[in-house]
């Protein structure tokens, strides 16, 4: 065999995979048509995050008085934004090609599929096929924006996430078809950008996966913000006339007609997993997903599956803790990673993450549990930073156990690894308690509000 093993697909998934595989001593191929990487970084969480972090500027300059800042003006520069997002990717996406050259890791640019068990044929699109073995395949080609049928939707300028975050201009108006978290990040941005932002969700709620509390909470925050949100309502067609979007809609109020300059899909994300040849060399599936089985292999001996093409929890972090396990799983090394708890993150304004189960998942699944809730406005740090709105609630069994924590607020994205940790580790309330928490800081607010699991929160009135 030419390798031990095979990757195809150079997104956090796979190119962790590579180098692990590396490091424990294998001789490994990656495969990838497009830019190292993967959709994360060049299209998804790192673009997103770069226009975000403008976005974050811009507020703080609107509210710059509040801090003793008098600014008079300012002008809001796309081009640039463009510039400080793309030289993000490239430094990035170089690092992950030099870490391929330090790990002797082959690089193939082209598309792959399996031509049998240990065959990855690649196409190198300059009319040459070149097939490599391997003991080992490992599939970690990712997911695809599903592009729902709406009559319209193909019309030249409606826009994928991938489009909007190489917009050249910022849209006076923007319809969000899709209220969930990549649907909210943007209207987030864009809001802070100047555009008058509209969400049409078909569900009961935005973010529908998140705790109930934070939706309330959270949602109440976007139409304060001047963000329009129609809840239960589905698109039945989009029109173009001239330059501009005519979104039509149904839904408990009625028919409702929006007009605007851009319009974003995103309804949601599926298993990349077409032109693979998978079904032909009898690769299990279902519902175009890979199944797979505790050790990532999948129904055909050493062809392993990892991350988004298994159509569950398609985040960069899982996909990557995926790759890791299932090398190390090949290669027979001491695994001993869990993989309970997978925590979410929104960089919204405010941030929201969550880890383990809603306080509704709880309800449904009649356990005993108890709840707590501490606003970021009684937190010191919060106060300097001029950002207390939101709040943590955390949620513990009757085990005293950490089951599920919910944080809507300043760096929530930056909080959540210590809920991650509590419930990965079953940590009992007891052993937050007596573990010492840094002041002034944010995760004081988390440790106040596992205080109040136990009545005894210092910063809260009896």
């Amino acid at each position: 065999m030419d390798y031990n093993i095979i990757v195809i697909g150079g997104g956090p998934g796979g190119y962790y995979a590579a180098i692990r595989a590396a490091q424990l001593g294998a001789k490994v191929a990656l495969v990838e048509k497009e830019n190292l990487g993967g959709t994360c970084l060049n299209w998804g969480c790192i673009p997103t995050k770069a226009l975000y972090r403008t976005a974050e500027v811009i507020n703080t300059i609107k509210d710059a008085e509040s801090y003793g800042i008098e600014v008079s003006k300012f002008k809001v520069n796309i081009d640039r934004i463009q510039e400080r997002k793309n030289s993000i990717i490239t430094q990035l996406t170089d690092g992950i090609t030099k870490l391929m050259k330090g790990n002797k890791i082959a690089v193939y640019k082209g598309a792959g599929l399996l031509k049998d068990k240990n065959t990855v044929s690649i196409d190198t699109g300059e009319d040459k096929i070149i097939d490599i073995k391997g003991n080992n395949i490992i599939i970690a080609t990712g997911s695809k924006e599903w592009i729902p049928p709406i009559p319209g939707v193909s019309l030249e300028g409606i826009l994928s996430s991938s489009e909007l975050l190489n917009l050249k201009e910022i849209p006076e108006k923007l319809t969000i078809i899709g209220g969930g978290v990549i649907g909210i990040e943007f209207a987030s941005i864009f809001n802070s950008f100047g555009s008058q932002v509209t969400i049409i969700e078909l569900l009961p709620n935005i973010l529908n996966r998140m705790d109930i509390d934070i939706v309330k909470r959270f949602e109440a925050s976007l139409r304060k913000k001047g963000i329009k949100i129609l809840k239960e309502t589905k698109v039945t067609k989009i029109e173009k006339e001239d330059d501009r979007y005519i979104v039509y809609s149904s839904g408990k109020k009625g028919d409702v007609v929006i007009e605007s300059d851009k319009v974003l899909i995103s309804i949601g994300r599926i298993p990349k997993t077409d032109n693979l040849n998978l079904q032909e060399i009898g690769v299990e599936m279902e519902a175009g997903r890979i199944k797979v089985d505790s050790s990532f292999e999948t129904s055909i001996p050493g062809i392993y599956a990892i991350g988004d093409v298994l159509g569950e929890n398609m985040l960069a972090h899982v996909a990557s803790h995926q790759g890791v396990s299932a090398v190390e799983a090949i290669l027979n090394y001491n695994n001993t990673k869990q993989h309970s708890a997978v925590p979410s993150c929104i960089f919204s304004f405010p941030e929201i993450s969550s880890v383990g189960i809603t306080e509704g998942e709880a309800k449904d699944k009649g356990l005993n549990y108890r709840t707590s809730k501490v606003n970021f406005a009684s937190n010191g740090k919060a106060l300097t930073l001029g950002e207390t709105e939101g709040f943590i609630k955390v949620i513990a069994n009757d085990n005293n156990e950490v089951i599920g924590v919910h944080i809507m607020g300043p760096h929530a994205s930056d909080l959540i690894p210590e809920g991650t940790l509590a419930i990965s580790r079953k940590l009992k309330i007891e052993d937050i308690i007596n573990t010492i928490h840094a002041h002034p800081t944010l995760a004081e607010a988390f440790y106040e509000a596992v205080l109040g699991l136990e009545g005894i929160a210092i910063h809260a009135l009896p």
